[in-house]
C-alpha cells in the first residue's frame, strides 16, 4: 500500500465513524453522548454527532423520521478526526462501549485545521468562530 502524502497545509489523519442507535444507552446515558465525552477526555481533536433521518441495522428493520412512521430508534453517527495513533488509541474504549452492538469504520483522510486567531488549545474555541 502506498503511504498517504497530504497536500500542502494538510496533515494525514484518521476519521473514526461510530454508528449506533439513537436510543442506545451506557449506564442510563445516551451512548453517543458517552462516546463524545470519552473522546474529549482522551484529548481527541473533536467529535460530532449526526442524527440520521432513515436507516436500518443488523435486524433489517427500517427506522425513519417520516411523519407517518415516527421512530425513536433513528441511526446516529459519531465522527472523530485526529492523528491515526490518537484515534487507534481510543479504540479500546469503544470495544467496551459497543459490547451491545454498533459499527465502527476507519478512513484515512487529510485534516486541515482552521482556527480563530485568538483560539487557544486543540480545535480552536467553542465552535471555532467568535
Amino acid at each position: 500500500m502506498t503511504p498517504y502524502v497530504p497536500a500542502p497545509g494538510g496533515a494525514p489523519a484518521l476519521r473514526l465513524t461510530v454508528l449506533v442507535g439513537e436510543q442506545d444507552v451506557w449506564h442510563h446515558r445516551p451512548l453517543y453522548a458517552e462516546i463524545v465525552h470519552r473522546a474529549r477526555a482522551a484529548g481527541l481533536a473533536g467529535a460530532s454527532v449526526f442524527r440520521g433521518i432513515e436507516g436500518f441495522g443488523a435486524g433489517s428493520v427500517v427506522h425513519t423520521q417520516r411523519l407517518l412512521s415516527l421512530s425513536e430508534e433513528l441511526p446516529v453517527a459519531i465522527v472523530v478526526v485526529d492523528a491515526e495513533e490518537r484515534v487507534r488509541g481510543f479504540l479500546p474504549q469503544l470495544d467496551e462501549l459497543l459490547a451491545g452492538g454498533g459499527v465502527v469504520t476507519l478512513d484515512r483522510c487529510e485534516m486541515i485545521a482552521h482556527r480563530a486567531p485568538d483560539a487557544g488549545g486543540p480545535g480552536g474555541g467553542e465552535g471555532g468562530r467568535g
